[in-house]
């Protein structure tokens, strides 16, 4: 690539409250506990399915988490709200998004050595928004006192490093020179916490990078390459939107939330996501054992293994090389990634890295950064 350009710092914000699978299973058995002994008679005669118990070590097999962090670990686990408790959104108080969104700017601007005054653009992708609008790209922009455009951007899972993307475009096109990515992932309202196959995957936090033309930061990595890819499908869906008022096949709340075919996801996106870097490191003239960190989407550790050992072509390899913060931290949606290369990026000189996330859509979006 002919263009100098880099992300330039990085930071991240997550809550500071803990959930330990053995807290969240608790309080889901509890709640399973309650409603089968509410539903006996129902279930005896056939007309309601009994609920099934969790473990912590269940939790632990099928995805690697062995906690993560709430905006409100209270009322999440309180068995008779099963869900977060925030307030609704008010036009003169600063959005919770926003909040937690310049957390994390302002700990990526101290990496990238920038100030408000030097940043051209604010671009916030996220898998989940507050709202339509006004963008809350837009909202941070005004808080932050920073000039210039502003925009928020969906695409799932994959919204961070489409964000950093659109970022690179819009430098190499000559619209500015430094634009500020905010990825927000307040995830737990979103969750049906009393679902077992749903409600230990996600944690809330947020994440954010300095995107730069010819950057003099310590921390740079300059951006060598991008490749994006989607495909269609419904295995990964949120139905939450404004026509649900206006809906006349009226659903519930839980019908809207989070939906995924975690064995469809699995069987369709790890070959494709192993077979778009793989091809990306070779149009690039890199060998995959060349590869120093694959901060790969925190969706699963099964799948992060089976991706990096597709790509390398053998499961025998040293996982540091693929950082997984999910342990921790949970599915954290779109700032998956980021979370990984934040947490682990202490790359010499010249060592190359592949950020990538991937999610509904499908969306798949792989950036490769070398070490400045």
């Amino acid at each position: 690539m002919h263009n100098n350009i880099f992300i330039a710092g990085s930071g991240i914000w997550y809550p500071k409250a803990r959930v330990s699978n053995e807290e969240l299973v608790n309080s889901y058995n509890q709640y399973v506990e309650n409603f089968n002994n509410n539903n006996r008679e129902s279930i005896e005669d056939g007309s309601v399915e009994a609920m099934e118990f969790s473990s912590a070590e269940f939790i632990e097999k099928a995805s690697n988490i062995k906690s993560r962090y709430f905006i409100d670990k209270e009322g999440s686990l309180d068995i008779n709200r099963m869900k977060p408790r925030v307030n609704n959104e008010h036009p003169d108080r600063l959005s919770m998004h926003a909040k937690v969104g310049i957390k994390a700017a302002k700990k990526a601007m101290k990496q990238a050595n920038v100030s408000p005054s030097q940043i051209d653009a604010v671009i916030v992708g996220t898998s989940h928004a507050p709202r339509n609008y006004p963008a809350l790209a837009i909202e941070i922009q005004n808080e932050m006192g920073i000039k210039g455009y502003a925009y928020d951007m969906l695409v799932g899972c994959s919204s961070t490093t489409f964000a950093i993307n659109n970022a690179y475009s819009d430098i190499a096109s000559g619209l500015a020179e430094t634009i500020l990515v905010i990825n927000p992932e307040i995830n737990t309202p979103h969750v049906n916490f009393t679902q077992r196959d749903k409600h230990f995957i996600f944690g809330d936090g947020c994440a954010a990078c300095v995107v730069q033309k010819n950057s003099n930061s310590n921390n740079a990595y300059k951006i060598i390459d991008r490749k994006l890819h989607t495909q269609f499908s419904n295995n990964i869906r949120s139905n939450f939107g404004y026509l649900n008022r206006a809906a006349i096949d009226v659903k519930t709340n839980e019908e809207l939330l989070f939906h995924q075919n975690g064995r469809g996801v699995f069987k369709d996106v790890c070959p494709l996501v192993a077979s778009l870097i793989s091809n990306q490191l070779e149009k690039n003239n890199i060998l995959p054992h060349e590869v120093a960190k694959f901060w790969l989407h925190q969706a699963n550790g099964k799948m992060i293994r089976l991706i990096t050992s597709k790509i390398l072509g053998t499961d025998d390899f040293d996982e540091s090389i693929t950082p997984m913060p999910i342990i921790n931290f949970g599915n954290l949606a779109s700032v998956g990634s980021l979370f990984a290369f934040n947490l682990d990026n202490d790359l010499e000189p010249g060592q190359k890295g592949v950020i990538c996330s991937f999610g509904a859509g499908y969306s798949v979006c792989s950036i490769i950064v070398e070490k400045l």
